[in-house]
C-alpha cells in the first residue's frame, strides 16, 4: 500500500493528511480514453545494455520517451468505429503491443508509471513479441 499525500493551497501547500492506496486503487485511477483514443502503457525497458554494462536512469528515461513499442491498456468507445477510415476493422485490440512512431501521443504519468494517450489512426503495426525490437 502506497501513501498519497493531500495540501491544502498548491502554491504554498500544508499537510493535512493522506490516503493509503491499494494497487488495485491506483489502477482504478488509470484515465478512461473518450471517442477515439487509445490509453497504452510503455513497455519496461532493460536495465543493461547487450553487453551488461547498467544503463544510467537518464538513458532509461530517454528510451522511455523515444520508445516505438506501447501495450494497449484500454480503446475509447469510438476506436475503429469509422468504417470509411477503417474498412478492415480495428488494427489493435486490448492486450496487444503495437508499433507507433517516436513521441506518438499526450505523455501522462500515474504513480511512477508512464502511459500515453494515441489516436486509433496512430497504430502502425502489432508485434507479438516487443523483446529485442529497438528504435533506429
Amino acid at each position: 500500500m502506497s501513501e498519497i499525500l493531500l495540501a491544502t493551497n498548491p502554491d504554498n501547500p500544508q499537510i493535512i493528511g493522506s490516503i493509503k492506496k491499494t494497487a488495485d486503487e491506483k489502477a482504478k485511477q488509470l484515465p478512461k480514453p473518450s471517442g477515439y483514443h487509445i490509453l497504452c502503457a510503455i513497455p519496461e525497458q532493460e536495465k543493461e545494455f547487450d553487453s551488461g554494462l547498467v544503463k544510467a536512469d537518464e538513458t532509461i528515461r530517454n528510451e522511455e520517451t523515444l520508445t516505438t513499442v506501447l501495450f494497449v491498456v484500454a480503446l475509447g468507445p469510438d476506436c475503429y468505429k469509422d468504417t470509411h477510415k477503417f474498412p478492415t476493422g480495428p488494427w489493435c485490440k486490448v492486450g496487444d503491443f503495437i508499433l507507433v512512431r517516436p513521441h506518438a501521443g499526450s505523455r501522462l504519468v500515474i504513480h511512477g508509471k508512464e502511459f500515453r494517450m494515441i489516436n486509433d489512426d496512430t497504430v502502425e503495426g502489432t508485434v507479438e513479441d516487443p523483446r529485442g525490437i529497438k528504435r533506429k
